[in-house]
């Protein structure tokens, strides 16, 4: 079975396992577990901010990220297809009791103008915008890449009416590998960012967040509110730290086989599916629901051994990573095709 549903689906190398197997733990709840602290004094200043905490997923991250940042009945500014927005079970609502203002946009970017926009007056009668959540790279819209510089200016606007920013950097480190640009770059212009270990890194459990000393010290009792203080688990850090030094490059392959990907679903299907243009490990593919269905094009594709996501009622995706070979995208690529493809 060739599984392209998402990078989270890899496992464990060897290599991975002995890291996991040889950690060195205490108890993280005290703050004594080493593996842990270790992993998150690097990830603080490989983040360019003062601290960071380790979390077990990354809708845990952004939520104790939101929930530190705001109080009840505020405003949360975020994109429409956002994976906060979409993704993670309405829990801003269930958590932290704040209203999520989505805006709709093309490619994922929310530009200055979008946001200066969506700010509500400082009165009674609305919700008060606190924060803006940003996502790099942007999952529904195919790994987009947030520009750096229009990041920025995004910011600015934000700090200019006093609103907070957060970044869900869950797979910022294929955004950093596709540009060159270090993920501090993007990660310093927020007030906090979240990143995972579990996609496209290889780990099986674990993100991270960073921010500032007093803002990590209160997501600290948030993660515990939402159950999330761990014991010896500096063995899932082990992992994390693992991949920091050895799979982080190979992020660079998972780019190119979904570029091959891309360029063998479109060579056979041609003008009966459209592609968002890709620029990380994501192939967003839009098929007609007049010809074939999302769900049937799934159903017909794991008959013939790939796994694949439905994104809607007119989208699949399907997700580079460390446990597939070149070889077997080109041959799920070729399938897809077939599926796709009619006269």
């Amino acid at each position: 079975m060739i599984d392209l549903r998402s990078d989270t689906v890899t496992r464990p190398t060897p290599a991975m396992r002995e890291a996991m197997a040889q950690a060195e733990v205490g108890d993280d709840v005290f703050g004594e577990d080493p593996s842990v602290n270790r992993l998150q004094e690097r990830m603080a200043d490989y983040l360019g901010h003062e601290a960071a905490l380790f979390v077990a997923s990354g809708v845990m991250a952004n939520q104790v990220a939101i929930a530190s940042h705001t109080s009840p009945g505020d405003e949360v500014i975020l994109e429409s297809f956002s994976h906060i927005y979409n993704y993670e079970a309405g829990s801003p609502a269930f958590l932290s009791g704040v209203q999520l203002h989505p805006i709709p946009n093309e490619d994922g970017i929310i530009t200055p103008d979008d946001l200066t926009e969506a700010l509500r007056p400082k009165e009674d009668h609305f919700p008060q915008s606190r924060l803006v959540c940003l996502e790099n790279t942007h999952n529904r819209r195919g790994g987009k890449i947030y520009p750096l510089d229009k990041m920025r200016q995004v910011v600015d606007v934000a700090r200019a009416h006093g609103l907070k920013v957060h970044l869900d950097g869950a797979r910022l480190w294929n955004a950093s590998v596709a540009t060159g640009i270090p993920e501090r770059e993007w990660a310093i212009l927020a007030d906090s960012v979240s990143m995972c270990f579990s996609k496209g890194m290889g780990a099986p459990v674990g993100s991270i967040i960073a921010g500032s000393a007093d803002f990590v010290k209160r997501a600290h009792r948030f993660r515990k509110m939402l159950g999330g203080g761990m014991r010896q688990v500096g063995i899932l850090a082990a992992a994390a730290l693992y991949a920091l030094d050895h799979h982080r490059p190979l992020l660079a392959e998972d780019h190119r086989k979904a570029r091959r990907l891309e360029e063998i679903v479109t060579g056979i299907a041609g003008r009966n599916c459209g592609v968002i243009k890709g620029e990380t490990n994501i192939v967003v593919i839009e098929v007609n629901p007049d010809h074939i269905t999302p769900g049937q094009v799934l159903a017909r594709c794991r008959e013939k051994n790939v796994l694949l996501t439905g994104f809607g009622i007119r989208w699949i995706r399907a997700v580079c990573h460390l446990d597939v070979t070149l070889e077997d995208v080109e041959t799920a690529a070729g399938i897809i095709g077939e599926v796709l493809r009619y006269d």
